[in-house]
């Protein structure tokens, strides 16, 4: 496990350090009903593609490895890559696609999201799996993915130049408008997703006979449609989400009735189709919840990166955030630190780095070199027309590490909080380590008498807890329960 190096500049949206690929779950499905989930010691089977189908296949093949260290790594659950190996192999039969090869991932990030490539390779997030409730939302959007793909909207997208830009006002102007690979990644991260208005709604369409053919409950879009709109509004300012499943697949109150209009029209009144909620449930219990600590924890104003064994703390005031190739916090709206990585060349001291043109602004006469905790750093400042940066780099286990601050109005606290930050940089210890929770979906049986406002107090420990609880089970305040029923909630280990 490794920084992913960022070449000349930095990411604009706020991504944690993006991993190098994990174990866990890469399912390669045929037609038959009954193919098994394959995973990273198991070979998949050959298969030979022709004209379209063979150019499908090789921007698939180019794509997936990117994906897979873009949305850190593979998330390995044995349960869950079971059901998604049933349900896959359920609808792939309903589809009409005996002959077709499909590979569906399940990746190891908190974003809610799902999408397609060409040559038949579906992807759907740990974070998707957590919002859903029974196997047929999970069997709807995967439903919803193969219909992008057997309607070849994945090659159409493919062959669509995207320009769309992050661009982060306060790193632009320290970086003088470079763009690096991170951000190049951060544009596609918001792109891989996103179909036309009209594909969307035909994927639905087509989605939902899929997974009604197959013995789903064919209501189930709609029903998930609606639970993604709740945890969009629950999580807008949450800007890890910015660019996930519910930014590319809008869930309208137009979109929802048709979804709706669609099952009605093609399989009857409500009631129909397998939910198994249950089985869902058991499928999904312990199931990682939000930031994989093995991405980084965020403890107070503390980072401790425990598969890299770094940790530090920023000032009071700020509050941190991850996602995937960067550490970013704010103090309000005049404050900003980054932390992330760079590639530089061995040979390349830290004072000719920071000099090397890659900070607009800088003062080569601010430029110094320290020892930190018995590492190799330097520091400097910079300055722009309307920002004042302390920019310091160090050398790290091979690589380099970067802490960017920015200010609107420069001070002697400013200054020292970026100090401070540096001198606060070092290997974890056991005691750092030690205090990461993990953070889990723990499924429970509703008891007689109990509410959902009872329930939800299981989760009241919890920032905005028990909102929480209410979107992840899809109930509103009021609901009644069902006892002997599953439900969700979130636990801290």
């Amino acid at each position: 496990m490794t920084f992913r190096r960022l070449r000349n500049g930095l990411q604009a949206a706020a991504l944690l350090v993006a991993l190098v690929p994990m174990s866990g779950c890469v399912g390669v499905f045929s037609g038959n009903a009954n193919t098994a989930a394959t995973t990273a010691d198991q070979p998949s089977p050959v298969v030979a593609p022709t004209g379209e189908d063979a150019e499908d296949a090789v921007i698939g093949q180019r794509e997936h490895p990117r994906i897979i260290a873009t949305y850190g790594g593979l998330y390995s659950d044995r349960p869950a890559e079971i059901m998604i190996a049933h349900i896959a192999g359920r609808l792939l039969t309903a589809a009409d696609q005996p002959n077709s090869q499909y590979t569906v991932t399940i990746l190891d990030t908190a974003d809610v999201n799902a999408f397609a490539l060409p040559g038949g390779y579906i992807y759907v997030t740990r974070g998707i799996l957590a919002l859903a409730n029974d196997t047929s939302e999970i069997a709807a959007v995967l439903a919803h993915e193969i219909a992008h793909v057997v309607l070849h909207h994945a090659r159409a997208r493919s062959n669509k130049q995207r320009t769309d830009q992050i661009i982060d006002k306060v790193m632009t102007g320290v970086l003088g408008g470079a763009v690096s690979d991170a951000q190049v990644q951060a544009q596609s991260r918001l792109s891989m997703a996103a179909f036309s208005q009209e594909q969307e709604l035909e994927a639905d369409k087509k989605g939902i006979e899929i997974a009604g053919k197959a013995g789903y409950d064919p209501f189930a879009a709609a029903r998930f449609l609606s639970a993604m709109g709740r945890f969009s509004k629950f999580s807008s300012g949450d800007a890890a989400q910015a660019d996930d499943f519910l930014s590319s697949h809008p869930s309208t109150p137009d979109r929802i009735e048709k979804a709706t209009e669609t099952a009605r029209a093609e399989f009857g009144a409500p009631g129909v189709g397998e939910q198994d909620r249950d089985g869902y449930m058991s499928a999904i219990d312990s199931l990682s919840f939000g930031a994989s600590p093995q991405q980084g924890a965020i403890l107070g104003q503390r980072y401790v990166q425990p598969a890299l064994k770094f940790t530090f703390t920023v000032p009071d005031g700020y509050t941190l955030q991850t996602a995937q190739s960067a550490v970013v916090g704010v103090a309000g709206d005049s404050e900003a630190v980054r932390f992330d990585s760079a590639e530089v060349p061995d040979s390349m001291s830290l004072t000719d780095y920071l000099k090397s043109g890659w900070i607009a602004g800088l003062d080569p006469n601010s430029v110094t070199e320290a020892k930190v905790n018995g590492m190799d750093t330097a520091s400097g400042a910079a300055k722009t027309a309307q920002w004042s940066f302390r920019v310091s780099v160090a050398r790290f286990d091979g690589q380099v590490v970067r802490f960017i601050f920015a200010a609107k109005a420069d001070s002697d606290r400013f200054d020292k909080g970026a100090d401070d930050t540096l001198q606060s940089f070092r290997p974890t210890t056991s005691a750092d380590l030690s205090q990461i929770r993990k953070v889990s979906i723990k499924v429970i049986v509703a008891k007689s008498g109990d509410t959902a406002a009872s329930m939800a107090q299981r989760m009241a420990a919890l920032s905005r807890g028990i909102d929480l609880f209410y979107i992840l089970n899809n109930l509103l305040p009021g609901d009644p329960v069902t006892a002997g029923q599953k439900y969700k909630i979130i636990t801290v280990q």
